[in-house]
């Protein structure tokens, strides 16, 4: 119903970063235009969608669950990512990793109702994951699978508990391709920490988050869950990511080396931030090395800045020479001028740090650096009555034809495209306008800073409109203005403002 795989359903996914001919799933503000666009296409499947767009729409499509009284809200997860493969220089091997998933984060779906089919003990929160990453039963689907099954490890169960509990669970291995005759690769880290970390929902009645990890997993014994459940797996012929696991024991790890932890490397080393990473300006970050051996060792670090596979941003290469039990920092800076033409627009780069000792021990840093941006949005006056959005150019060039793309249910009738004044360096803006809320309540302002100079900029505020109070006048209950109150009780451009229709005399007010 919601991706277009195998039911012409509403939304076409694109993993690869190509758009053209339609838009790019970070653009969309929210499921009420992509459904319009359904209805408009005759129901054709719209271009293009990612896990957030698939959560969201299926999201609104779930209203109608809750109108039978089954609940639904949208949960993110931090970290998805199974074998990544890396050659000597830093680089991903994309040709290795055409059946590993590999996002930083991953959305998805649940619903509260019974399960009759597995047992009471199974009933509550269900996973739907609208996703189409790949076939169930033909069928590109996920779930509903039960969040106790996952908890409980009984990952074996019907309606792809493999899939969501290898979502959560599972370990993150980095391999190294070694350029020999034999063109082996061997794994190089083993994390047991990184997937399935910070899985939030919106709280109920307010836009703060709550951290629902421990209804996927026991977190004081997790790994011996893990274990169990993966010996589980590898026994039964189950759907899902079982031909995964076989994948990686190709490549010589047996399947039981996948429970421990990697070996302990005799250097180590890890990224520090020396400032902030804004979008505009220059990186500066510090590779720390340590030396854990008691012997002098000579390091061959090599550096890459890229975006997986979108480019090489910059290649540099040092000869370290740590003393036993000693640290270094390597300065690292990576200008502005060197980055922008390959930014892309989830505005990620990717740092990685390849070290070759003396020995022949090879190891690999990575570090994913989110740039920030700065946009401010302030409500002025009454409730609603005018906003003010705070824009800066974050570049060190001069900026034309930025636009701010602003909407709000409740709040506006459709999208409002307001143009930008072109914008100096570094030079601040204020873009000031008035809205007229058609409902009462917190209502949600979203703002996007448009430009075709770097990706675009969110951000939104929570706006308290008023309830409109009643007010009689010749016999009659008349509804006065909720936002200005400035206006007189028996102001004359009120006078149609009758139950029935008073939204359209706003536009009228004086003291606008």
């Amino acid at each position: 119903m919601v991706n277009s795989n195998n039911d012409q359903g509403v939304v076409q996914g694109q993993r690869q970063g190509k758009y053209g001919g339609g838009t790019s799933p970070l653009h969309w503000r929210g499921s009420v235009a992509i459904l319009h666009k359904s209805f408009k296409g005759r129901f054709k499947p719209v271009r293009y969608g990612q896990c957030w767009v698939f959560a969201g729409v299926m999201s609104s499509c779930s209203s109608l669950l809750g109108c039978l009284g089954i609940l639904t809200w949208v949960v993110s997860g931090r970290n998805l990512s199974v074998d990544k493969y890396m050659d000597s220089f830093g680089w991903t091997l994309e040709d290795l990793m055409e059946d590993s998933m590999w996002w930083n984060f991953h959305v998805w779906n649940e619903s509260w109702f019974v399960r009759q089919d597995l047992g009471p003990a199974y009933n509550g929160w269900q996973v739907l994951d609208a996703t189409p990453r790949e076939e169930s039963e033909s069928v590109f689907r996920c779930g509903p699978a039960s969040v106790t099954a996952i908890r409980e490890g009984d990952a074996h169960l019907a309606h792809d508990s493999p899939s969501v509990f290898v979502e959560v669970n599972v370990d993150y291995i980095t391999w190294l391709w070694n350029e020999d005759e034999a063109r082996s690769v061997c794994p190089q880290t083993l994390s047991t920490e990184k997937i399935g970390r910070c899985l939030r929902t919106k709280a109920v009645g307010s836009d703060s988050c709550v951290d629902i990890t421990s209804l996927y997993k026991y977190l004081e014994k997790e790994r011996q869950m893990y274990s169990k459940t993966m010996k589980k797996l590898l026994r039964v012929k189950a759907s899902g990511r079982r031909a995964q696991v076989h994948s990686v024991g190709s490549h010589g790890l047996w399947h039981d080396d996948l429970l421990e932890p990697a070996n302990k490397p005799s250097i180590t080393g890890k990224f520090k931030v020396l400032e902030p990473p804004m979008l505009g300006h220059d990186l500066r970050r510090v590779l720390c090395l340590a030396n854990l051996a008691s012997w002098v060792q000579w390091v061959q670090v090599t550096i890459l800045y890229t975006h997986k596979t979108v480019a090489e941003i910059l290649h540099e290469s040092h000869a370290v020479k740590l003393g036993l039990e000693e640290d270094k920092n390597i300065p690292i800076a990576i200008s502005y001028s060197q980055y922008k033409e390959d930014l892309t627009e989830d505005k990620k780069i990717l740092l990685a740090a390849v070290y070759l000792v003396t020995k022949g021990e090879k190891l690999l840093v990575e570090k994913d650096i989110t740039l920030e941006d700065f946009i401010a949005i302030k409500v002025l006056g009454p409730a609603a009555v005018g906003v003010e959005v705070m824009v800066v150019n974050p570049l060190s060039e001069r900026v034309q034809d930025c636009m701010l793309m602003v909407e709000g249910s409740g709040l506006l009738q459709g999208q409002l495209s307001i143009n930008v004044p072109s914008l100096q360096p570094q030079e601040r803006a204020s873009v000031q306008f008035n809205i007229i809320p058609s409902k009462s309540g917190p209502r949600q302002l979203q703002v996007d800073l448009v430009s075709s100079h770097f990706p675009d900029i969110k951000v939104f505020v929570i706006i308290y409109v008023a309830t409109a109070k009643l007010w009689a006048m010749g016999g009659q209950e008349w509804r006065r203005c909720p936002l200005f109150s400035s206006c007189p009780p028996l102001c004359p451009s009120h006078m149609g403002a009758r139950r029935s229709g008073f939204q359209s005399c706003f536009s009228f007010c004086p003291t606008l």
